[in-house]
Formats: structure tokens, sequence, C-alpha cells
């Protein structure tokens, strides 16, 4: 049987457990149009809630803002691995979770999943490598000392 629970519920679920990998995340709505003609999440949507859940990250940390440009936020996503664990279906209340696991001179390392948030069931997991980079001369460039010092700070690292 189909459920969809609002986003009141999500919110109230979201609060009371984090999954053990993350200590940040970010509810997603599972919309109809991310579904596939099986009925369950399009894999590719995976892609786009891990990068919602990675720009909402930045924004909870004050690393990027509404009137920035997306060109401004100084990354730009080198590699991703996705490993699918279950499906998702509409209505089905998740929650993408993202942490920072290493942070070279220009890289970051993230691990990120995707949570049911009523079974804590995990029902997705990746790690995805952001490069630092300069969008106006086109080269990478090093992490910023304050997004270091933020991320540090919030990850603990």
């Amino acid at each position: 049987m189909l459920k969809y629970y609002s986003t009141t519920v999500i919110l109230h679920l979201l609060n009371s457990y984090n999954h053990r990998m993350n200590h940040f995340y970010h509810p997603i709505e599972v919309r109809y149009g991310d579904l596939d003609p099986q009925g369950h999440v399009n894999n590719a949507k995976h892609l786009t809630y891990f990068e919602q859940a990675r720009i909402a990250y930045l924004v909870e940390l004050g690393l990027f803002t509404k009137g920035h440009s997306f060109m401004e936020i100084g990354v730009i996503l080198a590699d991703i691995h996705i490993t699918y664990l279950a499906p998702i279906y509409f209505g089905e209340p998740v929650k993408v979770g993202v942490q920072v696991v290493k942070m070279g001179t220009k890289s970051m390392t993230w691990a990120q999943n995707i949570v049911d948030v009523k079974t804590n069931k995990e029902l997705a997991k990746g790690e995805v490598i952001l490069v630092t980079y300069d969008y106006k001369e086109q080269k990478t460039i090093n992490i910023p000392h304050e997004w270091r010092e933020t991320i540090n700070r919030f990850e603990r690292l």
C-alpha cells in the first residue's frame, strides 16, 4: 500500500534519529517524476538526491547562500560511486546523509547515503569526490581556508 508522508512528519522523524554514518541529513521528497517504469526511483535520481543534500550541507555550514551563483560554489564533481541497496518508492520518506570524510589539498571525499526515515534502513550509499575549482580561471584551486576550518569543525576531522 502506498503511503504519503507530509514534510512535517518527515522532519519530525528526521529529528528523532540520525543514521550511524552521518550527522547531517537532508529530507528528500520522492516525486512521481523521479520514478521509472518499474515504479521505483530511477537510478539517475540518486545523483540528484546526493547533490541536493550536498548543497543543503554547504548552506547549513554557511559556505553557500541564496545570493551566490552556482558558478561561485567553487567545486566540481570528479568521481562518484553509488551502491544501490534497495528500491525507493513514491511517497517513501527518505533522508540523504552527507559527511566529509577526507580533505586533501584540492579535493574532498564525501560519504553519502539515502535512508528510509521510518525504518532507518539504508537504501543506497556512495562516495563522492569534489575538487575545488576556479571557474573563471578554469583550473583547480586549494580548498579555501574558510571552507577547511568550517568543515573540520563541523565534522570534527
